[in-house]
């Protein structure tokens, strides 16, 4: 089976992903509405986001020839574990530039560990070098002390113009069904994608997992990238983060457990637990009026080891 192949049988159609709603007191007693977007149903190994990210840019890489894949993350980052799965379902060589070079020769996390089962090839760099890798003669020296060659390279969090084309479909599902449709946003790739896609009159709402407050521009930038300027009606709800990403103290943690509990619902604690807290919170505020139809987007599934443990620096 050639690359060409596997590409097509890895990027079957799969949406649209389930939408249904659930009955929650903390929603109901406040007149607001819950639908849950099952994204992380999307695709059995590459789940929510990291598929809608990943498909436009594993086609481009497959059409351009290129040998392998290498992109960036944290030591608990999902996006690696997703590009490693594509990599291993396409045929294709994975590289990961980790952030961090104190985590080399250390035992692999499991989520690394992940990475490397799917073959992946890990490097990893400092995080004071990690940090300006979007500085060209940084990226460069990554790369190349990484060995990656003519590798296609995706951003950290596979967000880039074509990852945005691909969350745009996420919000062209979306429209029509619901008032406020709401994501966790960690590189805002999908909130950009998502708030294009829904149109004329849909709102859509981000809740940042990281602290920082630095996203705005950032989907703007990623905004004029792909579409040329502003795109959709979105706004971030800041201060979720509880403490920075992969934060996941006991009280979201027992949030998380009670929803899951409630619903059959699995919860991923990273990403979708902080967005499920601030839409809870929000909507206890008064945020939404009553009425309000309210649709969060399950961007991804559980963490392989359970809770996430702490990685605060971005």
């Amino acid at each position: 089976m050639n690359r060409t192949t596997r590409l097509d049988l890895l990027l079957q159609p799969r949406p649209p992903s389930p939408l249904r709603e659930v009955r929650d007191d903390g929603f109901e007693r406040h007149g607001v509405r819950l639908l849950l977007k099952r994204d992380d149903l999307v695709h059995p190994e590459l789940p929510g986001n990291k598929w809608r990210k990943l498909a436009p840019n594993l086609r481009a890489a497959v059409r351009g020839g290129h040998p392998g894949l290498v992109t960036f993350g944290g030591a608990y980052s999902n996006h690696l574990r997703a590009t490693a799965a594509a990599g291993r379902l396409l045929g294709i060589s994975t590289v990961g530039v980790v952030r961090g070079d104190e985590l080399a020769g250390r035992p692999l996390n499991a989520s690394l560990a992940r990475c490397a089962a799917d073959g992946m090839r890990l490097h990893f760099a400092s995080r004071s070098e990690y940090r300006r890798k979007n500085e060209p003669e940084v990226r460069a020296a990554l790369l190349a002390a990484a060995g990656v060659g003519d590798a296609y390279v995706i951003p950290e969090g596979g967000s880039n113009a074509l990852a945005l084309s691909g969350c745009a479909e996420l919000g062209r599902e979306l429209r029509g069904e619901a008032d406020v449709v709401a994501v966790a946003c960690g590189t805002g790739g999908t909130l950009a994608g998502l708030a294009a896609g829904l149109g004329p009159g849909g709102r859509a709402l981000g809740v940042p997992v990281l602290a920082g407050g630095f996203l705005g521009e950032e989907i703007r930038s990623l905004q004029r990238q792909a579409f040329g300027g502003p795109a959709g009606d979105w706004t971030l709800a800041e201060g979720f983060h509880h403490g920075g990403y992969a934060r996941v103290p006991a009280e979201l943690e027992a949030f998380a457990a009670g929803f899951e509990a409630r619903h059959g619902v699995p919860v991923e604690r990273v990403y979708v637990a902080k967005l499920l807290w601030a839409l809870t919170e929000l909507t206890a505020a008064g945020a939404f009026p009553r009425g309000t139809t309210l649709a969060a987007v399950v961007t991804g599934a559980p963490e392989p080891s359970g809770p996430a443990q702490a990685d605060s620096s971005r």
